[in-house]
């Protein structure tokens, strides 16, 4: 079998890490929150995004199970002492680098999936309410309270889920120099710079 490795033109080892469904589900994600984000009150081309973020979150969560070892949360969920030590680390701007997701990364896709799965889902019971239509339109009473009280939850979750994305966004620049790599070319072409050593101390990894 071939090998994955690969020299930049820096002298760097790089290998590939990111699988093409990672890839893909990553920008997915990306273009269907934007799209969604920007076209509130557009109901058509709204609720369409929300449906394909729904449909990509919920795929993500599954191939965090099923998929190739980089993309399993047992490669990058990590204890907690692990996490606050990672921290420490980089505010001390020398972080452990790490093939897979570092630990703060591992933290920040957990809470992104969780608030977008929330985000979505508080947008179809909306619809649900005022439209009487969608997947969940049989589990819901419609009511002006309930309208109003989904209206604002689903507000709430895409604003917070915004807020996430902007430290993600932050998080993932800082790495980048930190480390002297292109996190954003890495979800492009699925290869980082090898870690110098291999991560450990994961809480549900042996």
């Amino acid at each position: 079998m071939p090998s994955s490795d690969s020299i930049t033109s820096k002298g760097k080892v790089t290998s590939r890490i990111w699988d093409p469904v990672v890839r893909i589900g990553h920008w997915t994600l990306v273009f269907s929150f934007i799209t969604a984000y920007i076209t509130e009150g557009e109901a058509p081309v709204h609720m369409w995004a929300g449906y394909l973020l729904a449909a990509v979150v919920l795929f993500r969560l599954l191939w965090g199970f099923i998929g190739t070892r980089h993309a399993r949360f047992s490669d990058f969920l990590y204890s907690p002492a692990r996490i606050l030590a990672y921290l420490k680390s980089l505010l001390g701007r020398r972080p452990e680098h790490y093939r897979g997701h570092n630990p703060a990364g591992g933290v920040m896709i957990l809470l992104l999936l969780l608030s977008l799965a929330l985000t979505a889902g508080s947008g179809m019971a909306l619809y649900a309410v005022d439209e009487h239509a969608g997947p969940l339109a049989g589990l819901m009473t419609a009511s002006e309270s309930a309208e109003e009280f989904w209206e604002e939850l689903h507000e709430l979750f895409g604003n917070l889920t915004l807020v996430l994305v902007i430290v993600h966004v932050a998080g993932a620049l800082v790495s980048s120099y930190l480390h002297r790599e292109n996190l954003v070319k890495a979800m492009v072409t699925g290869r980082k710079v090898e870690a110098a050593h291999p991560p450990h101390s994961r809480w549900i990894a042996r």
